[in-house]
């Protein structure tokens, strides 16, 4: 404890300091400059150091290839540098879609992919959402599969298109599925201004998108993997044995660098992925919510599914393309507009509804939908472009990148 004596002294200078004449405005302009903070020796040593693996992006591809690489690599050191306080893109911002595709976005598929290419973009994100419920578990991941339902406008010629091809979708898909994949259900859920029937898929289903990633950082730091956030990377150099690392706190060296920053990745490579701004909206809690399961609309550029008793409704990139091509986290009245007016004339005509949240997320996304693993030198790797199915292919990409990474090694 401090005497009284000390006290006084204290208090003495205290008032002498109060009373000095203020010369702040009198020191040189730099006095108010944040330059970048000066790690200590302890911080340098534990944290950047002898790193063997730095992985840009703490999202699902990530995380999943930082656990892959460990389980490869168990005495590695591996860091996990991610921009935002969260994992910052698309996956815990998604809508949670444990999904494959419906059946006119196949169909849309096949205009610019062979018959091949499309069975191939199912069949591994069929095999990715297996990975991740093997990975994590499926009550961790709260999976539900309630199935999936694809709704057609009346105005839209699109539903009897669908119908002509969903024997030859069923046929094509039927190698993965072992049976039919697709099929007509009758509008039970009561929706207004759709066809009097959908078209369901008893495979999709959904998960909650927090719960995921939440168990996957768990995972990730139980192994021993260090996750640091609000890093920026700035930019990287290839050396002859090593990759030099800029961030906007501080300058390391890394033996392998790998890049997983999906949509963000533009801002570090140059490879065909440019960003993709998804809007999502949802209610507050509704009373006796009949509606359950994962829905599609207008060849999937819009969806919604149940969550807590609430309705969680997305899209409407298609209303402006070009506009939608951005990393700002923001929303747009267009399409928040959109949005509000499908709930109340399509999902929720009779039943009265407040919205409690808006949000946005950044996909990836290309001309192709195959996503971009390869390597960028010798040191140097990336996992990117997973075109809006993050959830169903993210875990494979990441194991892809780690088994890349480990075959160079």
């Amino acid at each position: 404890m401090q005497s009284c004596k000390a006290k006084e002294i204290i208090i003495s200078k205290l008032v002498q300091k109060n009373h000095q004449p203020t010369t702040i405005n009198q020191q040189p302009s730099t006095i108010n400059h944040q330059p970048k903070m000066t790690l200590s020796y302890w911080e340098i040593k534990s944290w950047f150091t002898n790193i063997d693996f730095t992985i840009v992006g703490s999202g699902i591809v990530g995380l999943s290839c930082a656990l892959r690489l460990k389980d490869q690599f168990p005495k590695a050191n591996i860091l996990i540098l991610e921009k935002g306080m969260l994992p910052q893109g698309a996956s815990t911002k998604n809508a949670g879609f444990a999904c494959f595709g419906s059946l006119s976005e196949i169909l849309d598929d096949l205009k610019s992919h062979s018959e091949e290419e499309v069975f191939n973009l199912v069949k591994k994100r069929v095999n990715g959402l297996q990975l991740l419920k093997e990975t994590l578990g499926e009550r961790a991941i709260n999976y539900q599969n309630y199935g999936g339902y694809e709704l057609f406008l009346n105005d839209d010629d699109l539903f009897e298109a669908c119908l002509s091809k969903q024997v030859d979708i069923n046929r094509l898909l039927q190698p993965i599925f072992k049976k039919d994949v697709f099929s007509m259900k009758p509008n039970s859920f009561h929706f207004k201004k759709v066809k009097e029937h959908y078209i369901f898929n008893p495979f999709e289903g959904q998960i909650d998108t927090g719960k995921m990633m939440e168990a996957l950082l768990q995972k990730a730091q139980s192994k021993g993997i260090k996750i640091l956030n609000n890093i920026t990377v700035e930019g990287f150099s290839e050396a002859v044995d090593s990759v030099k690392i800029k961030t906007n706190s501080v300058e390391f060296s890394t033996s392998k660098l790998c890049i997983a920053t999906n949509g963000f990745a533009t801002q570090l490579i140059k490879e065909d992925v440019k960003p993709a701004r998804a809007q999502v909206l949802i209610t507050k809690p509704i009373d006796n919510l009949h509606i359950k399961g994962t829905f599609h609309l207008d060849k999937g550029f819009y969806y919604f599914r149940n969550i807590d008793n609430r309705i969680l409704l997305g899209g409407g990139r298609n209303l402006d393309f070009k506009g939608e091509e951005t990393t700002d986290f923001a929303q747009t009245y267009i399409i928040q507009n959109k949005l509000e007016s499908i709930l109340k004339t399509v999902i929720l005509p009779e039943i009265p509804f407040e919205i409690e949240q808006r949000w946005s997320g950044i996909m990836g996304v290309g001309k192709l939908k195959n996503t971009i693993v390869k390597s960028l030198g010798n040191h140097v790797y990336c996992g990117v472009k997973l075109g809006g199915m993050g959830i169903a292919i993210g875990s494979l990409v990441g194991k892809e990148l780690a088994q890349l990474i480990a075959y160079h090694d």
